[in-house]
């Protein structure tokens, strides 16, 4: 796993939805209730942009469906059968870093 530093974004504890980009994959990362937290930007059921949506409850919510997906384990709402990717975060000195698995990274999980 690769991690990379999130450019002009800091640990402020203040909630935010940003578009950002983790090497050369687009992610949207999210600031909710102190925590931080990184998931896929396009929203599985229709692709559109998650940033442009909303947070409440723990869930961000697509903004063309309003379909649910959780921050923590990107399971979608009730009903829907689908998941978010959602990706490892870590803070230092208030520096946002989000962890990218490689194609390889995740063939050697499925051997071990």
């Amino acid at each position: 796993m690769k991690w990379y530093k999130i450019d002009g974004v800091k640990n402020t504890g203040e909630p935010f939805i940003k578009k950002v980009k983790a090497g050369k994959k687009s992610i949207c990362l999210v600031g909710f209730e102190g925590e931080i937290y990184a998931t896929a930007v396009a929203c599985p059921h229709a692709g559109f942009d998650l940033s442009q949506g909303l947070c409440v409850k723990g869930k961000i919510i697509c903004p063309y469906h309003r379909y649910t997906y959780s921050l923590t384990t990107g399971k979608g709402g009730e009903g829907q059968n689908d998941f978010l990717q959602t990706y490892p975060v870590t803070i230092n000195d208030n520096d946002i870093y989000v962890g990218i698995s490689s194609f390889w990274d995740k063939v050697r999980r499925v051997f071990k």
